[in-house]
C-alpha cells in the first residue's frame, strides 16, 4: 500500500530526555524492591520524596509504581490518590480496563515528558522525527516509525490499533492535555499504515473521545479525504461506511465542505461577468 500519514510537523516545542518503556511486575517481592528503588533513587534532577502508589493494570493484573507527586499532574490520578479509587492500606489503584503497554507510556510521559519512541528535531531538515526511525530499512520512510511498531494490540477491541491514538484517548481520560498534543504530533509522522487499521483506529478515537474534542477526529477526517482514492479502492472502507456511525456522518459533512471549498476557489478565478 502507498505510504500514508506522511505529513510532518514543525514546532518550537521540544522534548528532552531519552527514556525507555517502564517494566511492570507481577511478583510482590519484585514490587517491593521497585518501591525501595524509587525511594533511594528518584528521577535525575528530581527531589521526589512523596509516597509510592502501585497500580494493578489490565486483566492480567500487571503491577506498576509511581510517586504521588508525579501522579498529581493528572486530575484523574490526583482524585484517585485522595481516596476515590485507592485501597487505603496498600495504596493501590486498580485499572482493570487499561492496557498495560499504554499505561506504561502514560507513566513514562509523566516522569520524562515523552514516551518511546520520543520525538526528535532534525535540525538539518528542520523537521520532526521519531527516535529509531532512521534505522528503517526503507530509505524513503524518513520521519516515520522505522523499526518501531506503530500499532499495539488492544484486548478490549481484539485488534491492533494505532498506538498513538490509544495513548491520546488515555490522555483524554486522565486529563493530560500536553500528552494529547504529543500523541497527535507523533501520529502525524506515521506512514505505511493499512486502511483497515486506520479505520479501526478512527472508530476507537470516536468511541473514546468526547464530541467537544475534535482534534484527533479531525486528523482522521483530513487523512481520509486527502487519501480518498486509496480509501475508495478499499473494500474495507465500503463495509465500514455501510455500517454508518458518527465517523461517517462527519466524513460526509467534511467531504461536502471540501467540495464547496474547491468550487469557491474555482469561482474566484472565473470572470465576474459573462
Amino acid at each position: 500500500m502507498a505510504a500514508m500519514f506522511k505529513r510532518s510537523f514543525r514546532s518550537n516545542d521540544r522534548v528532552d530526555k531519552v527514556v525507555k518503556l517502564k517494566k511492570s511486575y507481577k511478583d510482590a517481592a519484585k514490587l517491593s524492591k521497585l518501591q525501595k528503588s524509587f525511594d533511594r533513587s528518584p528521577p535525575v534532577g528530581s527531589t521526589l520524596t512523596s509516597p509510592i502508589v502501585t497500580f494493578n493494570v489490565g486483566k492480567e493484573g500487571r503491577l506498576f509504581a509511581a510517586h504521588e507527586d508525579v501522579l498529581s499532574a493528572s486530575p484523574f490520578f490526583a482524585a484517585a490518590v485522595r481516596g476515590q479509587f485507592l485501597e487505603a492500606e496498600s495504596k493501590r489503584i486498580d485499572l482493570p480496563d487499561e492496557e498495560p503497554e499504554i499505561f506504561s507510556c502514560v507513566l513514562e510521559y509523566l516522569y520524562k515528558g515523552d514516551y518511546y519512541p520520543r520525538l526528535l528535531h532534525n535540525k538539518r531538515r528542520n523537521s520532526w522525527e521519531l527516535e529509531d526511525a532512521v534505522s528503517s530499512p526503507n530509505p524513503e520512510n524518513t520521519g516515520g516509525r522505522g523499526s518501531v511498531e506503530a500499532t499495539t494490540f488492544i484486548s478490549s477491541v481484539g485488534e491492533h490499533l494505532l498506538k498513538d491514538t490509544v495513548i491520546y484517548c488515555a490522555a483524554e481520560k486522565y486529563g493530560l492535555e500536553e500528552l494529547k498534543r504529543l500523541a497527535l504530533r507523533k501520529q502525524g509522522l506515521q506512514s505505511g499504515i493499512e486502511v483497515a487499521t486506520i479505520l479501526r483506529s478512527a472508530r476507537y478515537a470516536y468511541d473514546n473521545t468526547p464530541d467537544s474534542d475534535s482534534r484527533l477526529r479531525a486528523h482522521y477526517l483530513a487523512l481520509i479525504i486527502r487519501c480518498r482514492k486509496t480509501f475508495k479502492r478499499s473494500g474495507t472502507m465500503q463495509t465500514e461506511m455501510e455500517s454508518g456511525g458518527k465517523l461517517f456522518f462527519d466524513l460526509f459533512v467534511a467531504l461536502c465542505n471540501h467540495v464547496d471549498d474547491i468550487v469557491e476557489m474555482g469561482n474566484s478565478k472565473s470572470p465576474k461577468t459573462i
